[in-house]
């Protein structure tokens, strides 16, 4: 289609505010995120938070926050559409929660060294963002041959687990900071109600959240279900202003690779969350070009990917990723401009030294209710946004989640409360009330392997709703390879910390002494059988059908 000589392109439309604030509030929700996660569970000193991953993330959030503006400007002009909305941008959440609670944190568990953590969340933010990036040119082939139920179904377990499940035990924490903002978020999605002025609900959440707690602290009664801030660390945060420049990481990266035990202990979560950021920005893409704006998908997953591997370069453990919502921003008006403004929003915030500002002004109670509402989207999509049939498929990918939920939550519990005995311990001494505790354990496996299996066993389901005998003997024998090498299922367990079980770990490594209930290792072949078993039992099935068509075909109800 040619232009007109007419047409125009705005800069700057009154949307690209609303816009602004909607994606500039999401990622501020992130970062707050990673500030919590990368002190609590990764032991990551907060100066070094600000000084280090910070200005990563900058650079990442201004690569593709800006090429997608200026993306959105040739789209718009290619087809004389002024209506184009540049595609939504920033930090990937569920990749957040998986890199903190399953590569950096069982890294600091084991070490003790939170810098060996950070330098293995770097290694596998660019392993994730290689993905990203190669995967744009296999996106298309990629989902033909996943079914939708177990792409969708991961990142619903992550979704309903770790994200809407662990911010929604923070609220009710802090009930008088969390629960207004809830209902705010409650308001503005879910009822779709609009408030005075068109101000943006997640902006007023974090807002009368904010209020709330500093003005419980100002009256003493912070401790009535608040959170207690402090004016000192405000000040503090404030002195701290000035340019920090972003320091790239390849020597990191390199000690990181000598290390050759972190492989191990990250490519069960880094490839898996890479690929379904391939898949989930390709269907994002499809989104936007179903509400009128057509992208070119390989270059825009390419700097998806881009982005993702600036992050890793520089400092951020925490993968990008083109956001769902696109007909959201475009409702609101957004154009190209609001893209534009993010990412240099952020980067002046971060390349000034003001990470620590706003870590000290909002408290992440207060953004809690938009992670929550994040993770019941992202759930509320994978059984939407699948065929109808496929549903009993998608609930079965809770099931390794609500294992890895417990079992990761009984982990960090025990030592904290004191207990006598540790996860080994119970696991191999069980007792009539912890009989099913090693199940548990068995589902989650080490290293994340719990995000594999859903994929295989997600993707098996899909297959038997549809009939595809082959295709499910397939999976099958996928999980039955996986298992016996120890990929999936098997485990270590070293008081409450798990480590990886392969196969070359028991098969071909002399036996050592350990002292007894410290230690406890199952190398689930029992399971890698019973799953040869069953792929055995599908390929007869397929033949059969082969043989006899329609003798698949289950009898009508009467």
């Amino acid at each position: 289609m040619s232009t007109s000589p007419a047409f125009r392109y705005p800069l700057w439309v009154r949307g690209d505010l609303d816009g602004f604030f909607g994606l500039m509030v999401d990622n501020l929700v992130q970062v707050l995120l990673i500030v919590a996660l990368c002190t609590t569970v990764a032991g990551i000193p907060a100066d070094f938070i600000f000084t280090r991953i910070l200005p990563g993330v900058a650079i990442s959030l201004i690569v593709g926050n800006v090429f997608y503006g200026l993306q959105a400007h040739r789209a718009a002009r290619r087809d004389n559409n002024p209506g184009c909305t540049a595609l939504p941008y920033g930090i990937n959440t569920p990749s957040v929660i998986a890199y903190a609670f399953f590569v950096m944190g069982p890294v600091y568990r084991s070490t003790g060294s939170s810098d060996l953590a950070w330098k293995a969340g770097l290694l596998a933010c660019l392993v994730s963002g290689l993905i990203e990036f190669f995967g744009a040119f296999f996106a298309e082939r990629l989902r033909r041959i996943t079914p939708r139920a177990a792409l969708l179904g991961v990142l619903a377990a992550v979704g309903i687990t770790f994200i809407a499940a662990d911010f929604a035990f923070r609220i009710y924490t802090r009930p008088l900071v969390g629960v207004l903002p809830l209902v705010f978020l409650l308001l503005a999605y879910f009822a779709r109600y609009r408030f005075p002025l068109g101000i943006p609900g997640g902006f007023l959440a974090i807002l009368f959240g904010t209020l709330i707690a500093w003005g419980t602290t100002l009256l003493g009664c912070d401790g009535f279900g608040g959170v207690h801030m402090s004016g000192a660390d405000l000040v503090a945060a404030l002195k701290k202003f000035g340019w920090i420049t972003p320091v790239f990481c390849g020597s990191e990266l390199m000690e990181a690779l000598r290390e050759k035990h972190l492989l191990a202990s990250f490519l069960t979560v880094s490839i898996p969350m890479g690929v379904l950021n391939v898949i989930g920005s390709l269907q994002n893409i499809e989104s936007a070009e179903a509400g009128g704006d057509r992208f070119a998908t390989a270059p825009s997953l390419a700097v998806n990917g881009i982005g993702t591997i600036c992050a890793g370069l520089f400092g951020s453990c925490f993968p990008t990723t083109i956001y769902i919502g696109h007909p959201g921003w475009k409702a609101l008006g957004a154009r190209a401009g609001y893209s534009i403004l993010n990412g240099a929003f952020f980067t002046g915030l971060f390349l000034f030294g003001l990470g620590s500002f706003l870590a000290a002004l909002i408290p992440i109670e207060a953004g809690a209710a938009i992670v929550m509402y994040i993770g019941i989207i992202i759930t509320a999509q994978a059984f939407q946004a699948t065929p109808k049939e496929h549903a009993p498929a998608v609930a079965v990918a809770l099931f390794p989640a609500l294992a890895a939920t417990l079992v990761v939550t009984l982990g960090l519990y025990l030592p904290g409360a004191g207990a006598g005995q540790t996860l080994a311990d119970l696991v191999q001494h069980p007792t009539p009330t912890t009989t099913f505790l090693a199940g548990l354990v068995t589902l989650t496996g080490a290293n994340s392997a719990w995000i594999v299996v859903t994929l295989l066993l997600t993707a098996l389901a899909a297959a038997l709703i549809d009939k595809h005998y082959k295709a499910a003997a397939i999976w099958c024998a996928t999980a039955t390879v996986f298992t016996a090498l120890g990929l999936i299922h098997a485990y270590r367990l070293e008081g409450n910390d798990i480590h990886e079980y392969f196969l070359w770990q028991w098969a071909f490594s002399p036996a050592t002494s350990q002292p007894p209930g410290s230690v406890y290792s199952y190398n689930a072949f029992p399971i890698a059988v019973g799953y040869g078993l069953a792929t055995v039992l599908l390929v007869l099935v397929a033949r059969r059908k082969g043989a006899a068509p329609g003798a698949d075909v289950p009898p009508a109800a009467g």
